[in-house]
């Protein structure tokens, strides 16, 4: 019984263990600036695999938190079986599936929204799943939240 109840206050205490708050919120305005990230501002970020470019942008390039979103997708060539999800990529947000429609020749938009976090620099993973060439692929793409001000991430 008693090995019951401790493994019920460990799971209770570590649900709080996986909020968002990131105790490091301060050493994040010190760090040099993530050439990583995608930068909406300056146009749509692409990563290739294969022969095959795939660009992600996301509107407003600002990304605002809790507000409406639209992710496009476009790639140069067809690629089928399309799927994309976003998760925090330094702290667990939960998993946040984006349903896409195609609105011309490999070009994919659809609606997303994604909650806040009390830190200033909240990352954001996006997982694009696809097949192409009959292979399964991923691509990863990192964005900054909130990134109202461009330049000090450049």
């Amino acid at each position: 019984m008693h090995k019951l109840v401790r493994i019920i206050i460990l799971n209770f205490l570590l649900m709080f263990l996986v909020a968002c708050d990131n105790p490091q919120t301060q050493e994040h305005a010190n760090l040099a600036i993530d050439k990583t990230l995608c930068q909406f501002s300056v146009g749509e970020c692409y990563k290739k695999v294969a022969d095959l470019q795939v660009g992600l942008l996301i509107n407003p390039v600002n990304t605002p938190s809790e507000k409406p979103l639209i992710v496009t997708l476009t790639s140069n060539q067809a690629i089928t079986n399309i799927s994309i999800r976003i998760e925090g990529r330094d702290m667990f947000m939960g998993i946040i599936p984006v349903s896409l429609s195609a609105i011309k020749d490999n070009v994919y938009q659809g609606p997303l929204i994604f909650g806040s976090c009390s830190s200033d620099y909240m990352v954001w993973r996006v997982f694009v799943s696809f097949d192409y060439q009959q292979q399964p692929r991923t691509l990863m793409y990192d964005f900054l939240a909130d990134n109202d001000n461009n330049e000090r991430y450049r």
